[in-house]
């Protein structure tokens, strides 16, 4: 997602969930206690720690990742205090924020996340962001589908939005990759550096991934 809800500026307190409960909802969800581990076949996703922080100002701060998305944090207590309200958000069903791993690896080399746009988070919008270095390796392909699965299936969504600027041609390929579908443009919608850029909205629905798994198949979960 590009316009990133996290406010680098705001203290990290404990927090009262905005969402309102609605009565007759499930228990709560077991991943609002922790993050599952994702595997794939290149990548495993995870619960973001605060030994990430190096990590992640290295992979997310330079010219070419941050481009298009909202302002990273500067500093690696930035991102100290974005894993923090993260795993807060988390806790409040609101939002979830998973790190990005190498096979066999240790080091984060980007994110997935997605937040509730409803209540019930029945509808939700996706974004991510991985080391330039790891594009085009299928790093990004293998940790979608994770994402994606958790998105249907843990959570239970029923859409899933993402908005990338049109001029962001690689994260426009990447979202027509893995099966996304254009809905419509939103004009002036996304502001960085002072400049208006037009957005795509690609959305996904339930239904659409449950095809898209039939081929891909089911992910790994630890």
């Amino acid at each position: 997602m590009e316009k990133m809800p996290f406010q680098p500026d705001v203290d990290v307190e404990p927090i009262v969930s905005t969402v309102p409960i609605v009565e007759g909802r499930p228990a709560i969800a077991a991943w609002r206690y922790g993050l599952p581990e994702l595997a794939g076949s290149k990548v495993t996703l995870r619960e973001l720690r605060r030994s990430d922080a190096p990590a992640l100002f290295a992979a997310l701060t330079s010219q070419e990742v941050s481009r298009f998305i909202s302002p990273p944090p500067t500093t690696v207590d930035g991102f100290e205090r974005f894993i923090a309200w993260a795993r807060q958000q988390r806790d409040a069903g609101q939002y979830v924020c998973f790190a990005v791993v190498p096979k066999n690896g240790d080091h984060a080399i980007g994110l997935f996340q997605i937040r509730a746009l409803d209540p019930d988070f029945g509808v939700g919008e996706w974004g991510f962001a991985i080391a330039s270095e790891f594009w085009g390796t299928g790093a990004f392909v293998d940790g979608a589908k994770l994402a994606l699965d958790f998105a249907f299936t843990a959570i239970g969504l029923h859409r899933l939005e993402a908005r990338s600027a049109t001029v962001n041609g690689r994260g426009n390929g990447a979202l027509r990759k893995i099966g996304a579908t254009r809905e419509c443009l939103l004009r002036r919608s996304f502001l960085r550096n002072g400049e208006y850029f037009d957005q795509v909205l690609w959305t996904m629905l339930a239904e659409d991934w449950l095809g898209a798994k039939a081929i891909w198949g089911s992910p790994i979960i630890h």
